[in-house]
Formats: C-alpha cells, sequence, structure tokens
C-alpha cells in the first residue's frame, strides 16, 4: 500500500476544547438526521436549499455568474430554474454528507447502482491501473460511499482545514474504500496506479496558474485547466475512463456509471488532451445540470495576472 503523506488522523484530546464544540453539535445533528428515512432527508434537503436561496450570499452570486458565463445562449428563465434547483441539491448535500459518513454498507449499496464495474476488474485482470475522473457534483459524499461499495478505491482528496472535520471526513470517505491520498501526494497516487490500483481523481475545479493551461470549458474559452491529470493518465500501463454520477430523479438513489477506457489517451498534446477531458465533464455535467458544484469560483484563474475577474 502507499504510503499516506496525509496520515489517518487519530482522536485528539484537543477536540474537547471549546472552539471545536460548535463542530460536535453539527456533527451530532447530522449524524442524528441521517438515520431518518431517505425521502424525508431529501424533503429537508431542500427545504434547507431553498432557505440558503432566499437568504443569498456571495456564493449564490458565484454560481449564477458560472451559469451565465457558461450558457450565455440559454433564457434567463431557464438560468434562473437551474439555479434554484442548484441551491436545492446543495441543501440535500448537506445531508448526504452525514449518509455518506455514517451509512452500513448494506443502506449504501440499498440506494446506488453502479454501471460498469466489470471496465475495472477487465483492466485490472490485464495488469493496468485504472484513472478515475470524476467531477464535483453535489451528492459527491454518497458517492465516494457509493463507488467503495462496488468496488474500493484509492480516493484523492483535499483534507479539511477544520481538524474535527478532518477526522470524521477521513473515516467516512474510507468506509468502503482502500485508503485515501492527500492533493500533495503526488507520488502516492502514481504508485497506487501501478500496484494496479483504481484511484478517483477529480479535474474539474481551478488548481491556480501551476501546472494549468488555459483551453475552452463550456463558453468560457479560456479556462484554466489542469495538467496534472496528464501526470497520472500517462503512467505506464494505466487505463482511464470517466466516472458520472448522477442523482435519480425519482428519490430512488443514485446511478454511477463507469465508462469504457479514454481510447488514445493522452496523445501527449496538453492542450488537445485536457480540451477532451473538459468536453467530456460537459456532457457528463449536462445529464444533470443543477447537481453540479456551480457555487466553486471556476473561472477565477485569468489567462494574464492582470485581466479583471469574472466574478467582479
Amino acid at each position: 500500500m502507499s504510503r499516506n503523506k496525509v496520515l489517518q488522523p487519530d482522536f485528539k484530546a484537543s477536540f474537547l476544547l471549546p472552539k471545536y464544540w460548535f463542530t460536535w453539535i453539527a456533527v451530532f445533528i447530522l449524524y442524528s438526521i441521517s438515520w431518518l428515512p431517505y425521502k424525508m432527508q431529501l424533503a429537508l434537503g431542500r427545504l434547507v436549499g431553498r432557505l440558503l436561496f432566499k437568504i443569498g450570499s456571495s456564493r449564490k452570486k458565484v454560481a449564477q455568474k458560472n451559469l451565465e458565463l457558461c450558457f450565455p445562449d440559454m433564457s434567463e428563465a431557464e438560468r434562473a430554474r437551474i439555479l434554484k434547483r442548484n441551491f436545492e441539491n446543495t441543501g440535500i448535500a448537506l445531508f448526504e454528507t452525514g449518509m455518506g459518513w455514517w451509512w452500513p454498507d448494506w443502506r449504501v449499496k440499498r440506494k446506488c447502482k453502479i454501471i460498469g464495474v466489470e471496465h475495472i476488474e477487465k483492466a485490472q485482470q490485464a495488469g493496468k491501473g485504472i484513472l478515475l475522473l470524476a467531477m464535483h457534483n453535489l451528492s459527491a459524499e454518497i458517492n465516494c460511499r457509493s463507488i467503495g461499495t462496488g468496488h474500493p478505491m484509492v480516493v484523492f482528496y483535499r483534507p479539511h482545514n477544520n481538524q474535527l472535520m478532518e477526522y470524521f471526513q477521513f473515516r467516512g470517505r474510507g468506509r468502503s474504500n482502500k485508503y485515501m491520498l492527500g492533493k500533495r501526494d503526488v507520488k502516492g497516487l502514481i504508485k497506487a496506479l501501478r500496484d494496479k490500483e483504481a484511484c478517483i481523481y477529480l479535474p474539474d475545479q481551478d488548481y491556480g496558474r501551476n501546472r494549468s493551461v488555459f483551453v475552452p470549458f463550456f463558453d468560457v474559452k479560456e479556462t484554466a485547466t489542469t495538467t496534472g491529470t496528464l501526470i497520472f493518465a500517462s503512467q505506464k500501463n494505466v487505463q482511464t475512463h470517466m466516472l458520472v454520477p448522477t442523482r435519480n430523479d425519482d428519490g430512488s438513489g443514485y446511478t454511477l456509471e463507469i465508462k469504457p477506457m479514454l481510447e488514445n489517451f493522452p496523445t501527449g498534446d496538453d492542450e488537445a488532451d485536457v480540451t477532451r477531458i473538459n468536453q467530456e465533464l460537459e456532457k457528463a455535467i449536462l445529464l444533470k445540470p443543477e447537481q453540479y458544484m456551480w457555487l466553486h469560483r471556476r473561472f477565477k484563474t485569468r489567462p494574464n495576472e492582470s485581466d479583471p475577474s469574472l466574478y467582479k
């Protein structure tokens, strides 16, 4: 197993200090709600999301701007509909965190359908490592648990700044998966791929100017897009697949689809390769645009440092 730079956090006596009391209260409420019937949690999540929408915030403005930038030809009414539903899904995502961290495997499996696991199994039988490219869907926490119940993964993730939340997050996300790697542990992920593991990596956010090129993402022609994906995809005996998650509209649960291998990828042309990744992400997002994490400032890094922010 790869040595993890983000060591599994242990419980600390300092977690009982007053500065963590609010976190403990939030965790207790989230844990308690996680045992309610699933559809009741969905309903509560929508109510919370509608409240957040009415209150408004800087994140609401970010999501609204992202939709305007990505879909300039879409009617204002349709963008407004997606924005409102996006906040409902954001509220649901809060409770999906509790589901993902504390539900037993049997309950996760009952709500999750995984399509395409045979692609991973076939690749591993052929001696390949698998790089699964996912996206920041709002249901990411329950998706992370769900995919692990079908085939345990190695998860590349960003540790939480709050140490107590990281204690719960690390254990929750790792319950059905093999192990977790912090986002700076590039060598660890490369080793996992060489060990023929299936590894989840999310290439769809703005990671800054370093190791990025500016290529189209939806209608934004110059979007900072990480080339870090290609470091992993170009390793010997590695296959790259898309992982497409959706929350089912009928309230039945989740569908996660592992797509067939991306053929002739990577090619060695960084701009062409990351453009292709963005195109694959666009297709996945358009299946359920209201479920995507539009609240992130995806376009904060501009091609020139002197360029004005798109969020002012």
